[in-house]
């Protein structure tokens, strides 16, 4: 490789580590205001274990959810903690 390639791939290499210092960063900031966030909702009563809880349900749809629910009640209801989930 040329000297000038060199110089083009090291400039590229450069400008992708700069890049993505800067969105580590902005993440950092970002993971720092849901931290204030949730604070807030703590300080307000909140329970942030279960608004985390609800955060990630609403990231799932229907489906997934449905799924997951009635897998839980399948190994609550093997392990006795529940009468057994309805079949169909």
């Amino acid at each position: 490789m040329s000297d000038a390639a060199h110089g083009v791939a090291r400039d590229q290499l450069r400008a992708f580590v700069e890049r993505i210092e800067r969105l580590e960063e902005e993440k950092k900031t970002i993971a720092d205001d849901i931290k204030d966030v949730y604070g807030e909702a703590k300080s307000m009563g909140f329970d942030t274990k279960i608004l985390k809880k609800v955060i990630a349900l609403r990231k799932k749809d229907d489906q997934e959810r449905m799924e997951e629910d009635l897998i839980l009640d399948t190994y609550l209801a093997a392990l006795g903690m529940i009468e057994s989930p309805p079949e169909g």
